[in-house]
């Protein structure tokens, strides 16, 4: 590996540790500061904390077709994540649940070009010099982390710093962003023709189910997580506490995804990921003590630091190259956007109406469901590769 590569690959992990940082910052604790701090009722909890993602399905393909058409990712990058900073910061300054909508909408418009667009100049990037994505991503993973645990100790001297830590963050990364590799499109004004042959891809539309189902249940326990260990007994250290046992879990996961992967194969990896998410969040249901929910949070690595690189490899297999940049777009947005916002919105329902822990159980349904996908699509894969074996003689 010669040093422009290497400052390459520095650069791209540098990105993913501040931009998570600056997610991490915000995004766990928002839910506590919003029920403690603003005295906000678990329906407008749960609507402000989903808003975010269903505006990620719209927006996300738009920022792709933004990239395409510019044929400068790297510019996209830069200006979004400076854009979704700044706005981080209006919740410092307003004291209104529709505001706090508001500036949830805005950030989001602009956060919804962050890991779409990273991860294909990433997975463009790692793929020509021949790196492991996974050794590039597991950073995001140590920034939220770190994140997590460093504002959850100063949110007990002041909540307010959440938004400072958001803001900050990601003005670092909107300037590490610049000196990203400019990995360009090879075609221009082909993201809607793409998704045109996409959904004709029968393996690809279920495996969207598959992402919904295991990963929108994922990203919503970083917002309800924080309930959960506060309703164990666990404070704002405790909550960073948990965090980071959880993200930091993912890292060693994430580098030997790719053994394992050679070793199982990319459909079995995701379903032993998402089973394991089904057994973590149907024991969450069963109201653990708070010293085992620690112990616990260590099998998010197996889960999502299993699942991500995975479901990303499995992306790129089973789409033409001239679309792929086209599928993460798409993916991301079922995943990230459409299962993220269905998963936290009718879990503030069912906070409000229940409690936190058949939160819990909801996950745990729907993750089953995921599961029971990805085994028949091992099975149909299985079926087709017996189908087109040659005959001996």
């Amino acid at each position: 590996m010669n040093t422009q590569v290497k400052r390459n690959i520095r650069n791209l992990q540098a990105f993913y540790l501040l931009a998570f940082f600056g997610v991490g910052s915000l995004y766990p604790l928002l839910s506590v500061y919003l029920s403690e701090v603003e005295k906000l009722n678990g329906y407008q909890i749960g609507t402000i904390l989903s808003v975010g993602p269903i505006v990620m399905i719209f927006f996300q393909p738009l920022w792709g077709i933004m990239s395409d058409m510019t044929n400068a990712p790297v510019k996209v990058l830069t200006l979004t994540t400076a854009m979704a900073g700044i706005f981080g910061l209006g919740f410092l300054f307003l004291n209104h649940y529709l505001l706090f909508l508001i500036i949830a909408i805005l950030i989001s418009v602009f956060q919804s070009a962050m890991i779409p667009v990273s991860d294909s100049i990433s997975l463009k990037y790692t793929s020509k010099v021949k790196y492991n994505y996974g050794n590039v991503r597991l950073f995001g993973s140590l920034g939220f982390g770190v994140a997590v645990f460093i504002m959850g100790r100063l949110s007990d001297w002041s909540a307010e710093v959440i938004f400072w830590g958001f803001f900050i963050a990601l003005s670092l990364a909107a300037i590490m962003a610049m000196r990203l590799p400019k990995e360009q499109a090879t075609e221009k004004n082909k993201l809607f023709s793409g998704m045109k042959d996409l959904f004709k891809i029968r393996k690809f539309v279920i495996f969207l189910a598959v992402t919904f189902m295991i990963f929108g249940p994922n990203l919503a326990n970083n917002f309800y997580f924080s309930l959960f260990v506060e309703d164990r007994g666990g404070t704002y250290t405790g909550i960073g506490i948990a965090f980071l046992i959880a993200v930091l879990s993912e890292i060693p996961f994430m580098r030997a995804a790719g053994k394992w992967i050679n070793k199982f194969g990319l459909l079995q990896i995701a379903a032993f990921a998402g089973t394991v998410s089904m057994i973590r969040w149907f024991f969450y249901f069963m109201e653990p003590s708070l010293s085992v929910v620690y112990a616990s949070a260590v099998v998010q690595g197996v889960s999502l630091g299993l699942f991500i690189p995975a479901g990303l490899q499995y992306i790129r297999e089973i789409t033409p190259v001239n679309i792929t940049a086209t599928a993460v777009t798409v993916y991301s947005a079922i995943g990230n956007g459409l299962g993220n916002w269905f998963s936290t919105f009718l879990g503030g329902v069912l906070y409000e109406e229940f409690s936190i822990y058949v939160v819990y159980l909801f996950f745990a349904v729907l993750a089953l469901i995921g599961v029971v996908l990805c085994f028949w699509l091992i099975k149909e894969e299985t079926k087709s590769h017996l189908i087109n074996l040659p005959i001996k003689n």
